[in-house]
């Protein structure tokens, strides 16, 4: 009965498996043999030499990749609804030591060429403005909108022809991957991505994410960063571990397959109630607040968004019959228009 959030969800059985099997004498910090695999087990899934360092939050990898990207005197253009601007608690800042984050617009949380360009060309080139060094993209979006490959190439080629590095939080990746049916590479690397903040916490996973480097070097520092910031923890094996584990044959993509598919039933349910289209495991709803209040007495919880909006989140466990109750709940509501 419980929609609020993926973040609570439970570990996938094979994680906890993974847990058993690395709890086991081994080097510590990341010289262990689970964190000596992930390079090469990441590089294999991106199709293309990657380096890939486990972190244990999203934030962490979210705001170590930016660090990597911009200096302290420079800025981040994200959407003005990133997670990185309205849910980090000022970690980006921090991490970079003072960076600015310059808001786009865009429907959706989703940003296009046109939305970064309007802040770029609004920044004067002289030492009275910060310079953008790094543009910072979320797939799926905070509102549940997916980026296609040609999305992010066209954000990509932006990006290179300003100088500027390109980052994507994947907090919600798998969902992301799962509705667009595309090779991972696809709409990262491919399309000009210079480094994936990988979600698995969301989706599977107990304690690690994965922050994956697709131009190598800008990980040289960031192996530092993380020592510095009190992120590279002594028994790395346990989250190394855990990122293989859903890695095996393809668990992540199927996860984030069942969630979506979830979503895919609310969302017939809501009809004309939808805020914006379901492309990954989030619904987003027009509701009263006698509406919500009816919902919630009925058993089910949710995160209210905004007066007049609710958003739903499908885990990766919840089975259609999970599903399906709320689907009815939400059926029986008055009709509304759009």
């Amino acid at each position: 009965m419980r929609f609020f959030s993926d973040n609570a969800a439970p570990v996938h059985p094979a994680v906890l498996a993974a847990l058993g099997d690395a709890n086991v004498l081994d080097t510590a910090y990341d010289g262990d043999g689970w964190s000596q695999q992930l390079d090469a087990r990441f590089s294999e899934l991106f199709e293309a030499p990657v380096r890939a360092l486990w972190v244990p939050s999203g934030t962490a990898a979210n705001c170590l990749a930016l660090a990597a990207m911009c200096p302290p005197h420079g800025a981040i253009v994200c959407h003005r609804d990133a997670h990185i601007q309205n849910d980090e608690g000022g970690a980006p800042e921090f991490y970079t030591h003072g960076a600015k984050l310059l808001l786009a617009e865009g429907i959706g949380a989703k940003l296009t060429p046109d939305t970064i360009a309007a802040v770029l060309d609004a920044t004067r080139n002289d030492v009275h403005q910060v310079q953008p060094h790094a543009i910072s993209i979320t797939n799926a979006t905070e509102y549940g909108l997916v980026y296609t490959p040609n999305d992010v190439a066209a954000i990509g080629h932006l990006a290179k022809e300003r100088g500027l590095g390109l980052h994507m939080d994947g907090a919600r990746f798998a969902n992301a991957v799962a509705h667009l049916g595309c090779a991972p590479a696809d709409v990262t690397w491919r399309a000009g991505v210079d480094a994936l903040s990988f979600g698995f916490v969301k989706n599977g996973g107990m304690s690690a994410e994965a922050l994956i480097f697709f131009k190598p070097e800008l990980a040289a520092a960031t192996l530092y960063r993380r020592k510095r910031a009190g992120l590279l923890l002594s028994k790395g094996r346990y989250l190394a571990a855990q990122l293989l584990a859903l890695l095996e044959g393809d668990l992540w993509l199927d996860l984030g397959r069942n969630a979506n598919a979830g979503a895919a039933l609310l969302a017939k349910a809501a009809g004309t109630r939808l805020v914006n289209p379901v492309e990954a495991n989030e619904v987003f709803l027009r509701v009263t607040a006698a509406e919500a209040e009816k919902l919630r007495a009925l058993g089910f919880d949710f995160y209210d968004w905004g007066p007049g909006e609710a958003r739903l989140v499908i885990s990766w466990n919840q089975s259609p019959e999970d599903i399906r109750p709320l689907a009815d709940a939400i059926a029986d509501l008055p009709p509304r228009s759009c």
